[in-house]
């Protein structure tokens, strides 16, 4: 039997830097027929935010035309666009959301 000797051995182990995914910023638009209390009501329901936040939110996009919701996944954020057009066109509203990278 061969006697193996490790003392002199280094092990070199090698990871791979993961990077976080991209960020892709979901905006609501603002048009002259979706109610203020209906983008309240979009922003509580599909992005989670508290009534303040989502007043602040929704004052934004009526003053400068859009405004951003959040920060996701090209995947979440995708998901959470259908859901705010799906909930306005079942309420009749004209509602557009879009992405861009963050």
């Amino acid at each position: 039997m061969s006697d193996v000797n490790l003392q002199d051995q280094t092990v070199t182990k090698t990871r791979k830097k993961l990077k976080p995914p991209d960020g892709y910023k979901v905006l609501l638009h603002n048009d002259d027929y979706t109610t203020m209390e209906f983008v309240v009501y979009v922003l509580e329901s599909i992005f989670h935010k508290s009534p303040s936040d989502a007043m602040r939110i929704m004052l934004h996009v009526h003053n400068n035309g859009f405004g951003v919701c959040g920060v996701f996944t090209h995947e979440i954020a995708e998901t959470k666009i259908t859901r705010v057009h799906d909930l306005a066109s079942q309420y009749e509203y004209p509602l557009k959301a879009t992405m861009e990278e963050a």
